[in-house]
């Protein structure tokens, strides 16, 4: 699978987006080593604190399925008509919890953050440096 692939897969998450409240869909897909792709879309709520971040509907999706590791990399888009095209970054809890995933099969994804006309390339461990999970409770 490209990049350009499993871009496509998050956009096309994006278009199940349940966010009246902020209209500001966000998609999300996962890419394990085995080629499978997990896709989420954010889910708001009336009640703000219990909305859901698209990465962590694919990861819930994903682990409720079994995965426990393999994660290679993982897209995320946003509206591009908002803040002005840039680039979307998954946010604080999001890469929390792509963390715990990527540390149960020790591996640092690419998480590609799609804009209207660029993607910025990085590592979850960039995003997330020093990170808490798994192995810090061993």
């Amino acid at each position: 699978m490209t990049e350009d692939d499993l871009i496509a897969a998050a956009r096309e998450a994006a278009e199940n987006s349940y966010s009246p409240y902020s209209d500001f869909a966000v998609g999300s897909a996962l890419l394990f080593a085995d080629g499978s792709v997990v896709t989420g879309t954010n889910i708001e709520n009336a009640s703000y604190g219990l909305a859901l971040c698209a990465e962590t509907v694919a990861i819930s999706k994903a682990m409720a399925d079994g995965a426990r590791g393999g994660l290679e990399a993982v897209a995320v888009t946003g509206p591009l008509d908002k803040g002005g095209g840039a680039p979307i970054t998954p946010c604080g809890r999001c890469r929390q919890v792509l963390n715990e995933l990527a540390q149960l099969g020790g591996t640092d994804p690419l998480i590609l953050c799609v804009g209207a006309e660029e993607t910025r390339r990085v590592k979850l461990s960039e995003l997330l440096p020093h990170a808490f999970g798994p192995a810090s409770l061993d």
